[in-house]
C-alpha cells in the first residue's frame, strides 16, 4: 500500500560541533499538499531540508521520502523523483536559458518537454537569453523550471521568493499553484507569512531545531484567541504596566518589544477607546498606533517573544 504521506522524519538530529542545528524533529507531509516550515534564521529549517533532500546525513533519526530511505539502492530513483530549488541557485550565467533547462531536463528518465516547461515559468521569450543577463525575477523562475522539468512528485522549496518584486511573487505563486493541481506535493520555507497563509494546507513552526506548532494557517491564527493586534508606542519613555494593558476589554496578551507593545485582541473596537483612555490617565502621549488582523507572524511572536525574521 502507498503510504499517504509524502515525507516523514522522526527525531531527526543534526550537530555541527558545539551547535545542534536540528534537536528531534518530527515531521510528516502529505501527499499532494503544500507544507510550510517557518521560524527565524538559524531555527534549523534548511538543515532540515537539506536532510530530506539527501543533501546531509542526520546525526540521529529516521527519514523516509516518497516511501524510501536514502543510502538504501534507491537513491537515484528518489532523485528523480525529487524537485529542488535552493535559497540560491548559481547556474552557468554563459549557458542559454534553453540550454540550462535542457541540461537538467536530461538528469530524469521521464520529465516534461522543455518548451512546455518554458512556456510555464513565462520565460519563452528569453529562451535564446544568456543566464547572467537575466533579472533576478527571472533568474528565479527558471530556477522553479530546472526543478520542474524532471516532472517531479516532490518538489522542496528554500525560500524561493526572497528578493524578489511583488509582482514575480505572484507568479510564483501561481506556478505553484498549477503544480499542486497536477498533484504534486510541495515543501516550502519562507519568510512570507502571507506567503504561508496563501499557498499553505499546513505549516509547522520552527524554534531552535524543534517543532513547536503545528496545524492549518487559520486553525494556528485562532489558536491566539484574538481576531487583531493593535501595536502602538509612547513618547517621553511613559512606563506602562503589561497587567494593565492585559486587563483593557478583549485583550487575551500584551507584550512589549523594543519600546513597542502590542496586544492581541478579540474586540478591537473596544480595545482601543480603552487603550486612550489609558493614556491619557497616564498622561502617556501616543507615537504611533496601528491594528491589523492576527497573522503568522503574531503566532509565532506569542510562542518565542521573537519575530519570524529575527536572526
Amino acid at each position: 500500500m502507498v503510504s499517504p504521506n509524502a515525507l516523514r522524519c522522526s527525531g531527526l538530529v543534526k550537530r555541527y560541533g558545539d551547535v545542534v542545528a536540528v534537536a528531534g524533529l518530527d515531521l510528516e507531509v502529505r501527499r499532494g499538499e503544500c507544507f510550510g516550515l517557518l521560524g527565524p534564521n538559524g531555527a534549523g529549517k534548511t538543515t532540515t531540508i537539506e536532510i530530506l533532500e539527501g543533501l546531509t546525513v542526520a546525526d540521529e533519526g529516521e527519514v523516509e521520502v516518497l516511501g524510501e530511505r536514502w543510502g538504501h539502492g534507491r537513491d537515484r530513483w528518489l532523485r528523480e523523483r525529487l524537485g529542488i530549488q535552493l535559497q540560491e541557485t548559481q547556474l552557468s550565467e554563459k549557458l542559454s536559458v534553453e540550454e540550462t533547462l535542457r541540461l537538467f531536463r536530461s538528469f530524469a528518465e521521464k520529465g516534461r518537454p522543455v518548451n512546455d516547461v518554458l512556456a510555464l515559468v513565462e520565460l519563452e521569450g528569453k529562451r535564446a537569453a544568456w543566464v547572467g543577463k537575466l533579472s533576478g525575477g527571472q533568474k528565479q523562475r527558471l530556477a522553479l523550471a530546472c526543478a520542474l522539468v524532471g516532472a517531479p512528485d516532490l518538489l522542496f522549496l528554500d525560500e524561493p521568493t526572497t528578493g524578489l518584486d511583488p509582482q514575480s511573487r505572484r507568479q510564483l505563486w501561481d506556478l505553484l499553484t498549477r503544480y499542486r493541481s497536477e498533484g504534486g506535493t510541495i515543501l516550502l520555507t519562507t519568510h512570507y507569512m502571507d506567503e504561508a497563509e496563501l499557498l499553505c494546507d499546513r505549516v509547522a513552526i520552527v524554534d531552535r531545531g524543534k517543532v513547536i506548532a503545528l496545524d492549518t494557517p487559520r486553525a494556528l491564527i485562532r489558536s491566539l484567541g484574538a481576531e487583531h493586534v493593535v501595536e502602538f508606542s509612547v513618547t517621553g519613555g511613559t512606563s506602562l504596566a503589561a497587567a494593565d494593558l492585559g486587563a483593557l476589554p478583549g485583550v487575551t496578551d500584551a507584550r512589549a518589544e523594543a519600546g513597542v507593545w502590542a496586544l492581541a485582541t478579540s474586540e478591537v473596537h473596544l480595545t482601543v477607546p480603552a487603550l486612550l483612555a489609558l493614556l491619557s490617565r497616564a498622561a502617556a502621549a501616543l507615537a504611533h498606533l496601528t491594528t491589523h488582523s492576527a497573522t503568522l507572524e503574531d503566532v509565532f511572536v506569542s510562542l518565542t517573544g521573537r519575530h519570524l525574521r529575527d536572526a
